[in-house]
């Protein structure tokens, strides 16, 4: 049986299946882990779907790589 977004509980360590869902139990976490700002935009989604391997902690890291704030 596959994942179930919906419920099962994620960690960094999750991998990203072939049948991902953005469900609410994925965008909780998300806010967890990059904070209020975060959101699935069309670039990120597309990023997410690309069929290279990768785990919800790849995840985090890549919206916060692409979100970061310009440091001085």
């Amino acid at each position: 049986m596959d994942f179930d977004w919906h419920s099962d509980p994620i960690t960094r360590a999750t991998p990203v299946t072939p049948h991902y869902k953005n469900t609410q139990n994925v965008r909780r976490f998300m806010l967890k882990h990059c904070g209020p700002a975060f959101t699935f935009d069309r670039p990120f989604m597309a990023w997410i779907r690309n069929d290279i391997p990768k785990t919800l902690g790849d995840m985090v890291d890549e919206w916060q790589r692409r979100n970061e704030v310009a440091r001085p």
